[in-house]
């Protein structure tokens, strides 16, 4: 299908997009936990950013996807944007204040000695949301180069800035020298210069998003915005509950764990979490593109095969990533500071729940197709309990290990429950040989690498890489063919 090799055309260009942004900030983590050698000086860089991603979900409130919904129902986008951007301006300025007027209170709560940090975060957040409806625009507007550029050129901003920091002042400072430089660098700011890069960088992507701000104006029509939260405010429950089960428990690692040692397993386990970040933009990178592609191909006469073979293309490609990923652990790991890789063996696990969500995104989609958002909601919440449950049952006695399998479980569960319930209401005719036959390929390699030569990491990544280009080599050939037979 045609609709097939543009879905992932486009998968592949938003990649470019995901993929070296977070690539680029992925060469972040070895910069912090090299240079911040002690965990607990990188936990609280994970912490702040489960607390980012978490907050994130409550100032957008899913009005992205209500903003793709009702665009594609309406003869005036512009009428659309306008509103959605406007609601967003309203209460993200409003959520802003209320935090600022606290900030002190938080910080002493989180137990953080400078406030600034909680300042910083909350312009990430605030900032973050503002520019998610008109990102949410070029994506409709399927203005994938476009967004890519943006994306590229806030994290190359980020990462000069804390080269800049990191690297300059703080270098400066440490020899002693007395310049403009070393007085730019704090110690007691020390991992919170990351904060400051972030929402710098993320200033200057609004200034840069002047084509797609140039025609807003304010408008609120009430009778629109009803309708628009009608149909995202299940979504918000959707997002809340699933950061639960993406971020909250680099959270909870702090509360459940004796303080001496809290800090340091939040670091540990959140650069740990971080060689699972290419199958997290693979996703990512998908879900740009499959979201505005899902809803402009809803009412065509092959939707649904195309939703078939899109999910089992999609499933294909996350076991190349994940089996990439796992063979090449014994060169992967020197991405993070010696300190920090205690916490490997979590790789597998977070690997395997975060492709279970990927498979996820593509059985629930139908619920936002039908407009029953809440059955999402659901299902999610589904998730979030268990996750919730395994990781205040099992953390106290297993730290961040009890968190990497809560996260699977939710994940899987999620997964199973979407099928079970999208071939009820929504049945899709899936191929499941082709898809079981190629997930056991991937399992099998997997075994023989990391088992049967388990230790030997010289000839793991030889035989490793050797399956795994076959395996590559195999899918491209089966998928290629595919895909030209569907046409």
């Amino acid at each position: 299908m045609a609709s097939i090799r543009q879905l992932f055309g486009q998968t592949s260009i938003y990649g470019l997009g995901s993929i070296l942004p977070r690539f680029l900030n992925y060469l972040l983590t070895p910069l912090y936990t090299y240079l911040f050698t002690n965990p607990a000086d990188y936990g609280i860089n994970a912490e702040v950013y489960a607390y980012i991603s978490f907050l994130n979900i409550i100032f957008t409130y899913g009005m992205e996807t209500a903003y793709f919904h009702f665009v594609n129902k309406s003869n005036e986008p512009q009428k659309i944007f306008n509103n959605a951007l406007s609601l967003i301006l309203m209460t993200t300025t409003f959520f802003s204040l209320i935090l600022l007027l606290f900030s002190n209170n938080i910080s002493k709560l989180l137990n953080y000695q400078n406030n600034l940090f909680v300042m910083w975060t909350i312009g990430i957040i605030a900032t973050d949301a503002i520019m998610a409806i008109p990102f949410a625009y070029i994506r409709q507007q399927q203005q994938p180069l476009y967004f890519s550029l943006i994306k590229i050129s806030n994290v190359l901003v980020n990462i000069l800035l804390n080269l800049f920091f990191f690297l300059v002042c703080k270098k400066e400072y440490d020899a002693g020298h007395q310049n403009l430089f070393s007085s730019i660098y704090s110690p007691d700011i020390g991992i919170g210069y990351s904060f400051l890069s972030n929402l710098l960088s993320n200033v200057f992507s609004i200034v840069i998003l002047f084509p797609v701000w140039k025609n807003f104006h304010l408008s609120i029509d009430w009778k629109l915005i009803k309708k628009m939260l009608s149909y995202a405010l299940p979504l918000l429950i959707v997002g809340l509950a699933g950061m639960i089960n993406e971020t909250f428990d680099r959270i909870i690692l702090k509360y459940l764990l004796p303080l001496e040692v809290a800090q340091s397993a939040q670091g540990i386990y959140g650069a740990c979490y971080k060689i699972s970040i290419l199958m997290t933009i693979f996703i990512q990178s998908y879900r740009y593109a499959a979201e505005p592609f899902f809803f402009r191909t809803f009412k065509d006469n092959d939707a649904k095969k195309m939703y078939a073979l899109s999910t089992e293309v999609f499933i294909a490609f996350g076991l190349i990533i994940w089996l990439g990923t796992l063979v090449n652990l014994p060169i992967i790991q020197y991405f993070i500071g010696p300190s920090y890789r205690i916490g490997l063996k979590v790789v597998p696990i977070l690997l395997t729940a975060n492709l279970c969500l990927g498979i996820y995104f593509n059985l629930s989609f139908w619920y936002k197709l039908t407009g029953q958002t809440q059955i999402g909601a659901y299902v999610t919440l589904l998730g979030a309990f268990i996750t919730l449950l395994i990781n205040f049952i099992f953390v106290p006695k297993y730290s961040y290990l009890a968190s990497a399998y809560a996260t699977l479980a939710a994940y899987g569960s999620m997964m199973l429950v979407a099928y079970f319930l999208g071939q009820k209401y929504f049945k899709i005719d899936y191929p499941y040989g082709r898809i079981f036959f190629n997930t056991a390929i991937a399992f099998l390699i997997y075994f023989i690498c990391t088992q049967l030569i388990h230790n030997k990491n010289y000839y793991q990544l030889i035989a490793g890489n050797l399956f795994l280009i076959f395996y590559i080599v195999y899918l491209f050939k089966k998928y290629h063919y595919i895909i030209q037979q569907k046409n």
